[in-house]
């Protein structure tokens, strides 16, 4: 019999001595401050008339509440003074605000505030201060209708290679302007606003450089493509109702694919070299046929004259011809009979400057 006590002793010690090392806090610890484990926090202080947390005496904690509220700690709300509890007074604060701050709207100059009443459009606020029923019952959403908006297409460096109207590739890369015209439509009768106005300016642009050559489209009729995306874009958005405005398309690139672009330089400046040819044969033609037009209205002057006068007009024009002819030509005049001999005082003076005897003086 003894020997059964003793061993339910040992069993207590050894349970005892498992729950202090579970425990952060211990056991309590004794009176004396020799506890087998760290002192319970909340327990009464050394020296108290208790030895544990758990049976004698009030947590600090608890005092602390008493010291607060007054009245003691009930339910865990601080009360006013005469008993009466702080909740109305706080939830009817807390009303106050949120109806304060979900129904009272200021709307910018550039902005529009869409209303939806449980989730259906109500209506559209103009700018300036307006008001409404708190959220949830009534939401506002602001849209900004005067932010132009920009979409570049591809994104990044990528190719966006489009059939041409001769069967030749492009590389297109363009941009896409527009701002929101009806901010309801724009929220609820499209998804993903930004994506279908994208998809359908590639649907646009395909179908307009269908209509180009590769030459056209890489050369000047750029602004003619893109007038026409512009216009075909706005007529596929106001057909889905998306209520938004096109304001613009700007080609930023036109080349041909990367793998063809230097053998297609190559050919490009070969043309350029041919056409420069053409020009300056075409120019030296013009010049040439200029110069024959003259000539021959001077010819018709000249067979005018001639059949009002014909002898006078052949020795006219025998004189003409001689006088071009010998003008930078040494003449030898012939001496006949019956014409003064011709002196020609230049040639003699030149003669005569030949055979002057050179003087030089003696030193």
């Amino acid at each position: 019999m003894d020997k059964k006590i003793d061993g339910q002793a040992s069993q207590k010690t050894v349970l005892g001595s498992i729950l202090n090392m579970a425990s952060p806090w211990g056991n309590g610890g004794d009176d004396d401050g020799k506890g087998g484990g760290p002192r319970n926090p909340w327990g009464t202080p050394s020296g108290g008339s208790s030895g544990g947390g758990r049976k004698g005496g009030s947590s600090s904690l608890e005092e602390l509440f008493k010291k607060g509220t007054g009245g003691g700690f009930k339910g865990g709300i601080p009360t006013r003074p005469g008993g009466r509890p702080w909740w109305p007074i706080l939830l009817i604060g807390f009303v106050l605000l949120w109806v304060g701050l979900t129904s009272v709207h200021r709307v910018s100059p550039q902005e529009r505030g869409v209303v939806t009443l449980f989730g259906s459009y109500s209506r559209t606020m103009q700018p300036g201060l307006h008001f409404s029923l708190p959220a949830p019952i009534e939401q506002i959403t602001k849209l900004d209708v005067e932010e132009i908006r920009t979409i570049d297409i591809p994104t990044g460096e990528s190719e966006k290679l489009i059939l041409t109207g001769d069967q030749n590739i492009v590389d297109l890369a363009y941009s896409v302007r527009w701002n929101i015209k009806s901010p309801e439509l724009f929220l609820f009768q499209i998804a993903e606003q930004e994506e279908t106005i994208k998809e359908v300016a590639e649907s646009a642009m395909r179908a307009s450089v269908a209509n180009f050559t590769l030459d056209d489209t890489i050369g000047s009729e750029r602004t003619e493509i893109e007038q026409q995306v512009e216009t075909n874009m706005q007529a596929l958005l106001d057909g889905y109702g998306a209520g938004v405005v096109i304001r613009g398309i700007a080609i930023k690139k036109a080349d041909p694919p990367a793998a063809v672009n230097d053998a297609f330089k190559e050919v490009s400046a070969a043309q350029q070299t041919a056409q420069t040819y053409l020009n300056e044969a075409r120019a030296y033609a013009q010049q040439l046929t200029a110069q024959a037009q003259g000539e021959s209205a001077a010819f018709d002057k000249v067979y005018a004259e001639y059949r009002l006068a014909p002898r006078v007009t052949r020795q006219r024009m025998y004189y003409e011809t001689m006088e071009r002819v010998l003008a930078q030509v040494d003449k030898t005049i012939i001496e006949a009979d019956g014409v003064t001999p011709y002196l020609p005082l230049p040639e003699i003076k030149k003669r005569t400057q030949a055979a002057a005897p050179q003087v030089v003086e003696a030193k």
